[in-house]
């Protein structure tokens, strides 16, 4: 057994069961691996931003990682922008990356590059194999460190370069420890925390939650807190999975604007902290301040989001005997009709979405159907963590590959998905159920307004181009077409609804052009 091949048998051996993948010489020992034992999902995508977005998708909806399969420091570059999104969001992930055979490195080759370096702002953990029968060890290590809880920001990607000699020389695997469960296991909040924390909830305390305090489970036990003391619920502007519906707590998301999240915390005097930090502004502006806690407000921390947040808000509950707070129960909502705009788009999402559905969401419109949807379809909303746009399909994707049993929806931009269209590739190939609506309004839409919010009113050709998606327009039925998913555009409401019934009666992929 080579190194490659003992790799990816330790890997599985520790429930890694999913590769994305966009290899090149210096990995193809891995890939004979893989196909050799049968044992791990290959995956293919023709854009290394597709592997990472992807195995983020996959780790929030599975709980576990998934690998990318990378070539060389340029593969990783490539990946980049989506290993910031899941730094972020706190997913677990593992980037194998192959590298020139130790006693090549010394003849810098075209490829050669530092991959430690590119891989150390975005890995919580970094190593590179130094001889074929570690290799095995390595990928323990990896897996550890991918799955045990770090704190933000340093996330939960561990980076693996494996020399093409540390591949093909004489490895062995290495079987899963019964301790290893233990040593991933995420810390219990102390008694003594708990304890301090009971007696400071009122109704005039907003409880911010992230991490798995978003899961089903952490979600009702604050809302046990909120029905005893009369607490207000919410959540980070961008967390990596929020789960919602009618028979869930009601979960306010703050807003983005810094503005907004002023005047959303205004009557707030006390923050706590469940698995969240302390709200600030995406960007900096002039005169507009970059920590957005009230003055005044007291912040308290319940738990960090490496640590056991529902545990945590169970506690609480339990020590406050609390009941079980009642979900919104809200009624789908009628099929608007007349030209399209986003909030008519997520209404008929919201009036046609399956239970069960998950939402993965980038730039553009996508985020207003959450608040109407949260009210009526139970679903998991995944979001884009890091402000890195082109997450939404490749996240989709490893959605879909983890939970084929559900309906998954990327909702895109027209511009961001631009980075990362390639993903429709891979979810045609794999006929992945993935509903792909673009809103598509020609331009960075986000652009503009941030440019306006310098006070300019007037703006001048040169600013105008760049942030112009017209000339020439995209043809994203005929994109779509070209890498095998159909699709159809609509431009009012009617010619929506009706795509979206053909979408969702498809087996497979299929992408819906709503023209705003």
């Amino acid at each position: 057994m080579n190194g490659a091949e003992s790799l990816v048998r330790t890997l599985a051996a520790h429930d890694v069961a999913v590769c994305f993948a966009n290899p090149g010489t210096s990995e193809m020992h891995l890939v004979q691996a893989i196909d050799a034992t049968g044992v791990m999902r290959s995956v293919l995508c023709l854009f290394e931003g597709v592997c990472t977005g992807a195995a983020d998708g996959y780790a929030r909806m599975a709980g576990k990682p998934a690998i990318t399969l990378l070539h060389l420091g340029a593969g990783l570059g490539n990946g980049i922008a989506n290993l910031h999104n899941c730094r972020r969001g706190g997913a677990p992930l593992i980037n194998v990356v192959g590298d020139h055979a130790i006693h090549h490195v010394a003849h810098d080759a075209p490829l050669t590059s530092d991959i430690e370096a590119v891989a150390k702002p975005v890995s919580a953990w970094i190593r590179t194999a130094r001889t074929p029968e570690g290799v095995g060890l390595d990928a323990v290590d990896a897996v550890r460190a991918a799955r045990s809880p770090n704190p933000q920001p340093k996330g939960g990607i561990a980076t693996l370069i494996v020399p093409a000699d540390c591949a093909w020389g004489a490895g062995r695997p290495r079987d899963r420890d019964p301790a290893f469960e233990d040593s991933i296991r995420p810390s219990r909040v102390s008694a003594d925390v708990i304890e301090s924390v009971v007696p400071q909830l009122d109704e005039d305390t907003l409880i911010l939650i992230d991490g798995d305090g978003l899961t089903e489970d952490g979600i009702r036990q604050a809302g046990r807190i909120a029905a005893a003391r009369g607490s207000r619920l919410g959540s980070t502007t961008f967390p990596a999975r929020a789960e919602a519906g009618p028979d869930l707590p009601l979960v306010h998301r703050l807003p983005y604007f810094p503005e907004q999240v002023t005047d959303a915390l205004k009557s707030v005097k006390r923050l706590v902290l469940a698995g969240a930090q302390r709200p600030v502004s995406f960007f900096a502006y002039q005169g507009l301040p970059s920590d957005l806690v009230p003055e005044g407000c007291e912040v308290v921390r319940l738990a960090h989001r490496h640590e056991n947040v529902t545990q945590a808000l169970t506690d609480v509950a339990d020590a406050l005997d609390a009941p079980v707070m009642p979900g919104p129960e809200g009624a789908r909502p009628e099929i608007p009709s007349g030209r399209l705009s986003r909030g008519n788009v997520a209404a008929i999402l919201t009036a046609r979405a399956p239970e069960g559905s998950i939402m993965a969401s980038d730039s553009g419109g996508g985020g207003a159907a959450f608040p109407i949807m949260q009210r009526c379809v139970r679903h998991s909303w995944l979001n884009l963590t890091g402000g890195s746009i082109g997450d939404g399909g490749p996240v989709a994707v490893g959605a879909a590959v983890a939970r084929p049993e559900r309906q998954v929806f990327a909702l895109v931009g027209d511009g961001g998905a631009m980075y990362t269209l390639q993903y429709l590739w891979t979810a045609a190939r794999e006929n992945l159920n993935i509903v792909t609506v673009i809103y598509s309004n020609r331009q960075y839409n986000i652009l503009e307004v941030e440019y306006r919010r310098m006070g300019v009113n007037d703006i001048g050709a040169a600013a105008a181009s760049m942030f112009d998606l017209s000339n020439p327009e995209i043809d994203w039925v005929g994109l779509a077409a070209a890498q095998g998913v159909p699709g159809s555009r609509a431009a009012d409401c009617e010619e929506f609804d009706a795509a979206l019934g053909r979408a969702l009666a498809e087996d497979g992929p299929y992408l819906i052009e709503a023209v705003l």
